[in-house]
């Protein structure tokens, strides 16, 4: 009786489970299937050359492409801008400072334009410097690992903060000649930066929801490779939530 009432329990959960798996199979192929909704990465950087980026205050020296790398002068210091403006994303990218010391950046939801007379615009910053940022500029050593932080005047709640700033709660980042991978989960208000495999730090309440991307040019040379984007679903975002349109 024992055997009989564990054999049919087997089978019923055996059943049970081929039918969650074909339901799964399923649904997987109904996804895929359905192209407008399907959710995938792109490149945001071809690796060629610079279509889908436009210069906004730097020179034709200061951006080129060599051998699937973008590589950035850093002079003149200003930024370079994304086509089009994005909401709710994933961004992924490889970089790597060639100078000891190497300042620069990505700019998240940003207006697109250099701030008034600052050559930089108001976004969310991203920050990429080289290890020995800190000890050339007697700073502390906060500022060498992957901080978030408003700028212009834009506002934002930081999960870490040191004043209006957001500090990694863990160094990650690589030095000089070495490349480092950042992943930015910018959603509804909030991003979240992975250094090097890890989640390690983040802000939220940003002013702004939806805005260019930019690319920062601060005086260093620093490559750029394999930057890629996933658009996500869009949320209830405000014309005030929302970066100006830049013709």
């Amino acid at each position: 009786m024992n055997i009989e009432n564990n054999t049919t329990k087997h089978i019923f959960h055996t059943s049970r489970l081929c039918h969650i798996i074909i339901f799964s199979l399923i649904f997987t192929q109904y996804v895929y299937a359905q192209d407008s909704d399907k959710l995938g990465f792109r490149p945001l950087f071809n690796g060629k050359n610079l279509d889908g980026w436009i210069d906004v205050n730097t020179s034709k020296e200061t951006w080129k492409v060599k051998n699937g790398t973008l590589i950035c002068s850093g002079l003149p210091i200003g930024v370079m801008r994304s086509d089009r403006q994005y909401e709710n994303f994933i961004l992924e990218v490889e970089w790597k400072h060639m100078t000891a010391g190497g300042n620069s950046g990505i700019f998240v939801w940003s207006e697109g334009t250099q701030f008034k007379d600052d050559p930089l615009t108001k976004a969310i910053e991203v920050q990429m410097l080289e290890l020995d940022y800190a000890r050339q500029h007697n700073a502390t050593d906060d500022y060498v690992h992957g901080e978030l932080f408003p700028t212009m005047g834009m506002t934002a709640i930081p999960d870490n903060p040191r004043g209006i700033r957001s500090k990694s709660i863990e160094k990650r980042c690589k030095g000089k000649g070495e490349w480092n991978k950042y992943v930015v989960v910018c959603v509804d208000g909030t991003v979240k930066l992975s250094v090097n495999g890890k989640f390690v730090n983040g802000l939220r309440a940003s002013e702004r929801k939806k805005g260019y991307i930019c690319l920062e040019a601060e005086g260093a040379e620093i490559h750029f490779r394999n930057m890629r984007i996933m658009e996500l679903p869009s949320g209830i975002t405000s014309a005030e939530q929302t970066a100006p349109i830049v013709n």
